[in-house]
């Protein structure tokens, strides 16, 4: 496993951001890898003929689509820290992918070749060779790539699977305003564990470890991934990426709305979707014009259901939608050195 050693500088200049481009990753893995998780395993099988066929009609983005989602090495010309933290976009992100140099790209390829998945190699020739690797320009034909998986699986769900991401750095923050990074990042992914004061393990392959410069970590969720990764860049920049909570509604039903309320009763359901953004019970109360009485109430059956779970923070309780009151909503939609781990 490797481990990020972070000084005490590097701490408290840690921050959140989002990268569209890490979206479009994890979203072309979640594509191009068998065996999809169960919830998003609708969401695939709609997206899955159009990604094929592209990918058959374009044999670089066969081979490199096949390369990636069968490594533990990202390569680092792809998995980049993002420049403008929450106001990142595609095209920053994109640009520092063209500029990578032919000798430098493919050498990172040949890197994320040597280092097959156990899981997802098995049976895929694309990573034993790079013959596909013709020409040249090979960063802008995957720049160009990268756009147009955004274009076709992306860009019109992502004012949603922005919101869902918004959401879980705001759930972070709070725990990181009441109980420090090691709360902040508690259950980040199921491989990631805080080892002291100052160090985060994470992944379950090997790797070298990496000690964070004071210019800090940045921490960058995504829908549609199971699993994390490392992303590199000059002068000791890192960003690791890692699974959003409540990115199983990215596969909603036609019409969640009316199917909720019949499950939960109108005033429940209401409730339910207000807790969008954390918020205490007068809050609540407030914004939906009704009595804390009848607040409390709903609240108190939302949580011996499991949808919902109050944080104390000071003298208030916050309350927010857990895992499954997330996944039962479905209103969020709906993976230096020039090796990056991935876990």
């Amino acid at each position: 496993m490797v481990t990020l050693r972070l000084s005490p500088l590097a701490l408290s200049r840690s921050r959140f951001a989002l990268s569209p481009l890490a979206e479009t990753l994890g979203t072309a893995l979640a594509l191009a890898r068998p065996h999809p998780a169960p919830w998003y395993a609708a969401w695939r099988a709609r997206h899955l003929p159009a990604f094929t066929a592209a990918l058959d009609a374009d044999p670089f983005a066969r081979g490199l689509l096949g390369l990636l989602s069968s490594t533990t090495w990202l390569p680092c010309s792809v998995a980049i820290p993002p420049p403008d933290g929450l106001r990142t976009t595609l095209a920053a992100e994109l640009a520092a992918v063209r500029a990578v140099p032919d000798a430098v790209f493919r050498a990172e390829l040949e890197t994320s070749r040597a280092h097959p998945h156990p899981r997802y190699a098995t049976g895929h020739r694309h990573h034993h060779d790079l013959a596909w690797l013709t020409g040249h320009d090979w960063a802008a034909r995957t720049a160009d790539l990268l756009h147009a998986l955004w274009s076709a699986h992306i860009a019109a769900e992502w004012p949603r699977r922005r919101a869902l991401l918004e959401r879980d750095i705001a759930h972070r923050a709070g725990l990181l305003a009441v109980r420090g990074w090691p709360g902040a990042l508690e259950q980040m992914s199921r491989h990631s564990t805080w080892e002291g004061p100052d160090a985060i393990r994470f992944g379950r392959h090997p790797g070298p470890d990496r000690v964070i410069g004071d210019i800090g970590l940045l921490l960058v969720p995504v829908s549609l991934a199971t699993g994390t990764w490392l992303c590199e860049g000059p002068a000791g920049r890192y960003a690791q990426v890692y699974p959003a909570r409540g990115a199983a509604t990215t596969a909603t039903a036609d019409d969640p709305d009316r199917a909720l309320e019949r499950l939960l009763g109108t005033g429940r359901a209401t409730l339910l979707r207000a807790l969008r953004q954390p918020a205490t019970s007068t809050e609540l109360a407030a914004r939906l014009r009704q009595s804390l009485g009848t607040v409390g109430g709903h609240l108190a059956v939302l949580r011996d259901a499991g949808l919902v779970v109050g944080v104390r923070v000071g003298r208030r309780v916050v309350y927010r939608r857990t895992e499954r009151g997330e996944q039962l909503v479905g209103d969020g939609d709906g993976t230096a050195q020039r090796r990056t781990p991935r876990g």
